[in-house]
């Protein structure tokens, strides 16, 4: 059977059989569903499309990144990050004590360890790259053997001896969906116990529109060397308005006052323990703004929230601009505006 799918409202799924063939009309809800279970029956039940949609290459680079102890120590030493995690986790300690605990992603096992003090009985430290060596190598040092089992491998591939009854990890990148971690930790879930916790457990994107005159004309002159009419004697100019759009393509990860901000920010709320994995592959936000001040829009800006609903008490991690500064920055994306628009 061969199943595609179009993509405007309202879908039509067309399918193909040996001997026939039918198309269905789905709203694009529906039809997204039915993509799914689709899937899962040519491919398994448990399986990930991660693969499928993530170039080799870009795959070996990610995981050769995390796994030099620098980039751990920039994590680790990111304080909001680590010591939100640790107050989440040793705040909810009935979430954790005498449970099986899955880390994916574990890098350095630092939430594994984090896990362990809130009184775990064992977790599986799941870590793809050669960090789980280094992993490996602090249980030991540790004296945690017995504790934390280091399986060395990627989540969609490994096999657990037993379902888990916590799921922690740090799968957030720049703008909360950079780095595609998200999908990963989505599909772990096949191995969380029903009413299983994850930490943590949501996140929130916010969508502000900002006025920034300076950052907006800093981006404008990188284009400029392209205006230019004799260059050792070449006309580069014919390049100028490709090199703009590239300029003004590429995210700005800095932070930022949040008074640079023109109104209240949209949030998109991701609620990890029922998201698929299919619904991270196309996102639409819609955007409404209500202006609280009269200035010149310059682009959009972005920030994210997590939560860690646990049984005792719900922990935010957050980098807001209005927060303390995380190695998450803050993401601004500079947009052109023709006159009058």
């Amino acid at each position: 059977m061969k199943t595609s799918c179009s993509h405007s409202p309202p879908q039509l799924c067309l399918s193909d059989f040996p001997d026939a063939s039918f198309d269905v009309h789905f709203s694009p809800t529906d039809a997204r569903r039915f993509h799914e279970i689709i899937y899962k029956v040519k491919v398994g039940k448990e399986a990930s499309v991660f693969n499928e949609r993530t170039d080799d290459s870009s795959a070996t680079q990610y995981f050769q990144f995390y796994s030099y102890l620098s980039q751990q120590q920039n994590m680790m030493q990111d304080y909001i990050r680590t010591g939100t995690y640790q107050q989440a986790i040793l705040s909810n300690m009935s979430d954790f004590k005498d449970c099986i605990v899955l880390d994916v992603g574990a890098g350095s096992g630092i939430l594994s360890f984090f896990a362990v003090q809130a009184g775990a009985k064992m977790v599986y430290a799941v870590e793809a790259s050669s960090m789980a060596h280094h992993c490996q190598t602090l249980v030991k040092s540790n004296n945690l053997q017995n504790r934390i089992k280091v399986i060395a491998g990627k989540i969609e591939e490994v096999d657990l001896p037993c379902t888990v009854d916590v799921i922690i990890s740090e799968p957030m990148g720049y703008m909360l969906y950079n780095e595609r971690m998200l999908e990963t930790y989505i599909h772990a879930r096949k191995w969380l116990k029903p009413n299983g916790k994850m930490f943590p457990s949501r996140g929130d994107l916010h969508v502000a529109p900002f006025c920034d005159e300076g950052l907006y004309y800093e981006q404008l002159n990188k284009a400029n060397f392209w205006y230019q009419n004799c260059f050792h004697g070449v006309d580069l100019s014919h390049l100028r308005d490709e090199a703009l759009s590239e300029y003004l393509r590429q995210p700005i990860v800095d932070t930022f006052d949040m008074n640079i901000c023109l109104a209240k920010s949209v949030r998109h709320t991701l609620d990890f323990s029922t998201a698929a994995e299919t619904d991270l592959h196309h996102l639409e936000i819609p955007l409404e703004f209500h202006i609280l001040k009269s200035s010149m829009m310059h682009g959009l800006a972005f920030w994210f929230d997590v939560a860690f609903l646990g049984s005792t008490q719900t922990v935010w991690l957050s980098t807001a601009p209005t927060e303390p500064l995380t190695h998450w920055y803050q993401v601004r994306q500079v947009v052109w505006l023709s006159a009058g628009i």
